[in-house]
């Protein structure tokens, strides 16, 4: 009895710390999923979503065309830096734009633009973090509240690949 108290006493340490619910995100990141038309964010590993967030997008509707039209683009991309944003807390950059961005742009005489970001919001007494949330407000990036943004920009390495479909 008293040898099953002990290994019981050695085995609870393994097993509290194998529980997910202990933690936040315990798989390895391999991609990011954004779907536009559900205004949702999935961390994904090895393709099954390890968890989701609300996401905010571009004032305006469709795929990006061109440098300043509002647009959140669509496409297959790469979390590629991060940085600290005075305006938006922590930024992670998209390599946007892509090869086939790059033909369009050359094909319609426009420039694509750059500086897609995925970020968090502006810390403004007048807009708090929840108001953000409820609505489409950013130039073409895809924007989310600061604690959610805290958790990807610790779990998602740059190099991770970022899809954003419609």
């Amino acid at each position: 009895m008293r040898a099953l108290f002990v290994a019981l006493l050695f085995a609870l340490p393994i097993l509290t710390y194998a529980n997910p619910a202990n933690s936040t995100i315990t798989s390895s990141i391999d991609k990011v999923l954004v779907v536009k038309s559900e205004r949702t964010l999935h961390l994904l590993h090895r393709g099954a979503v390890v968890k989701s967030y609300r996401v905010s997008l571009g004032k305006k509707q469709g795929p990006k065309q061109y440098e300043g039209d509002q647009r959140t683009p669509e496409g297959f991309y790469w979390i590629n830096w991060r940085k600290h944003s005075d305006n938006f807390n922590l930024a992670m950059h998209i390599s946007y734009p892509n090869a086939k961005d790059l033909k369009r742009a050359e094909e319609s005489g426009l420039p694509p633009g750059n500086m897609i970001m995925l970020h968090g919001t502006p810390e403004d007494e007048e807009y708090p973090d929840w108001f953000f949330s409820s609505l489409d407000w950013t130039e073409g990036c895809i924007a989310l509240s600061n604690p959610d943004m805290q958790e990807i920009w610790s779990s998602v390495k740059d190099g991770t690949l970022i899809e954003i479909r419609p």
